[in-house]
Parts: structure tokens; C-alpha cells; sequence
């Protein structure tokens, strides 16, 4: 077993652990969730920082972005290269996962939609656009990063190393980010970028970063009166949250119906 695969199992081990206990204030589905998301950016994080010296990584980038609903564009990862700027976005969701780039909407066990992530990958692309100086055509290839608990049944034109737009599990994003650069190279005759304009990228990018707290929280709060629709449980009728409604719509268990906490444990 290699040094990557026994850091991601003593992770899981420990956030495994660490769900089973949840704190007092809050619901155990909202903990797995929570520990699942941090695993999965762990991951990646672990992933990237493998890369050459020379190729730089950002990781919960926020950037301004007048075209968005916010007012911004929380990025989950970004990794400059000379051969492309990939730009990744982590999900979470368990079930099958159905979808193609064009999609406006992609299905979730055949029930619950999720926006199409490529779509939202394009608002972070722009946004990264918008606040960099380059004078080399831009280069960029969007990534969307979905852990093991997911099962594909999309395009497989989004799995090859000729698209721009790729989709991956989490555990294999090494590897597909390897392939794609080598394939680039085949292609060109030159890198994308020189070393030198990847460090001017990386520095406008670190400083664009808004990591003002109050900021990200009003965009957190945007986001969620953008996206969120009343959901109650079917049983008692108490108001569930956006997490709840989503665990409940992509478990098989409760076969497309929502179920607050309580009554998840009854069924």
C-alpha cells in the first residue's frame, strides 16, 4: 500500500471515528456530512500538494464575481500548471450521478437534481479570468472531483483525456490531472505557461482571495436563500434542513421521501 492510500485510510479511520461521536448541538446525519466533505477535500488537497515545485495550488479560493448572485465565487481548488490552470470541484453526493456537459440539471439516484457542475465550474473559471494579467492564451481545463460514494452514468466523452471537462472520483484525480498534462504535451510544442507566469497567476489569485469572514458568511447565507425550498418530513411535517432534505433524497432507504431525524431512525 502506498504512502497516499495509508494517509487517506488512517483519515478515514479517524473521521469515521470521530462521526460516530457527534457533539451534542448538532444532528448525526449533519456530522457524516460534514466529516465526509472534509474527507473528500483532504483528499484532494493531499493529492495536489504531490505535483512538481513548480505548480502551484489553491485551495477555498473566493474571488468577486459581479456576474453571480453573491457577488463572488468560492472555488474549491485551483492548480496552475504550464500546461493548464485545472480548476476542481469537490461533490460529495452518494447514489448515480446522471448527466452531460449541456444538462441544465444533473439527477441524483433518479430523484434529487443538483445544478450541472460544469456550469458552476464555468462561473469560477471567469472568475479566475477576471482577476489574473496573462499574456498567454488562457488554458484552462474544469475538473469535477466526486468521492467513492458516487456511481457514474455520464457522458463518457467527460471521463477522456481529449475533453476540456473532465469528471473524476477523488482517489483518481492524480492520476487523470498526470494523463491530461501528458496528453497536452503531445499536443503542443510548448508549455501553456512559463514558470514565471505561474508564480504572477498564483500571487494575483492569493491576493484576490477575500478571506474576510464576514464576507464569506453573507455569501454562504446567499447561497443558501438562493437555493434552498421549503422540506418538511413526510411523517410530522417539521421543517428539515437543505442537508437533511438531500441525505434523505439520495438514500435508497427512503425511497424519494424526506424524514426529519427522529423519524429516520423509525423507518
Amino acid at each position: 500500500m502506498n504512502i497516499i492510500q495509508k494517509l487517506f485510510r488512517k483519515k478515514e479511520e479517524t473521521i469515521r471515528s470521530a462521526a460516530k461521536t457527534p457533539k451534542k448541538d448538532k444532528p448525526k446525519t449533519k456530522v457524516a456530512a460534514e466529516r465526509i466533505g472534509e474527507l473528500g477535500e483532504y483528499k484532494v488537497n493531499i493529492q495536489l500538494d504531490q505535483f512538481p515545485a513548480n505548480y502551484k495550488h489553491l485551495s477555498d479560493l473566493m474571488l468577486e464575481n459581479k456576474k453571480t448572485r453573491s457577488g463572488y465565487s468560492q472555488i474549491d481548488h485551483v492548480l496552475l500548471t504550464p500546461y493548464g490552470l485545472f480548476v476542481i470541484e469537490t461533490k460529495n453526493y452518494a447514489g448515480e450521478i446522471k448527466g452531460d456537459k449541456q444538462d441544465k440539471q444533473w439527477t441524483v439516484n433518479k430523484r434529487y437534481k443538483m445544478r450541472n457542475p460544469f456550469h458552476q465550474n464555468y462561473a469560477h473559471v471567469e472568475a479566475i479570468k477576471s482577476n489574473i494579467n496573462s499574456d498567454s492564451p488562457h488554458s484552462f481545463i474544469s475538473v469535477i472531483s466526486f468521492t467513492r460514494r458516487a456511481i457514474f452514468s455520464i457522458n463518457p466523452e467527460l471521463r477522456k483525456m481529449q475533453s476540456n471537462n473532465l469528471c473524476v472520483y477523488d482517489t483518481e484525480l492524480t492520476e487523470f490531472i498526470t494523463r491530461k498534462i501528458q496528453v497536452t504535451k503531445i499536443q503542443n510544442e510548448r508549455p501553456a505557461y512559463k514558470d514565471e507566469e505561474i508564480e504572477e497567476i498564483y500571487a494575483s489569485l492569493k491576493k484576490a482571495n477575500v478571506t474576510d469572514d464576514s464576507i464569506r458568511e453573507k455569501h454562504k447565507q446567499a447561497l443558501k436563500s438562493y437555493s434552498s425550498t421549503e422540506a418538511k418530513c413526510e411523517v410530522c411535517q417539521t421543517k428539515v434542513s437543505q442537508k437533511v432534505k438531500q441525505f434523505c433524497l439520495t438514500n435508497k432507504k427512503f425511497k424519494g421521501k424526506v424524514y426529519c431525524f427522529e423519524h429516520q431512525k423509525t423507518l
